[in-house]
């Protein structure tokens, strides 16, 4: 499962990725200097997930362009309009 999508534009500059995790880290500390180790964790936790991501692992791909979809008219459906033409 992936929370963070190394993708997006957001995360394209290196210094949001850093902030990201620079925040995390730093509100675990801060919840460990309050005395609330259980939060601590989560930030850690958190700080440690966006590390691996924006970071360590850190490969953006080029944005996928959509394909262009065209009909075909092989399979016979033909507007009613040329199939009476043909008819006359």
């Amino acid at each position: 499962m992936q929370l963070i999508d190394p993708n997006h534009p957001t995360y394209r500059h290196l210094w949001v990725r850093v902030l990201i995790v620079v925040v995390c880290f730093g509100w675990g500390i801060f919840e460990f200097i309050g005395g609330d180790p259980f939060w601590g964790v989560l930030a850690g936790g958190a700080g440690a997930y966006s590390f691996y991501m924006l970071i360590w692992t850190f490969d953006p791909k080029p944005p996928e362009t959509a394909a262009v979809v065209t009909p075909d008219d092989e399979d016979g459906d033909k507007p009613a309009i040329e199939e009476e033409k043909k008819a006359e």
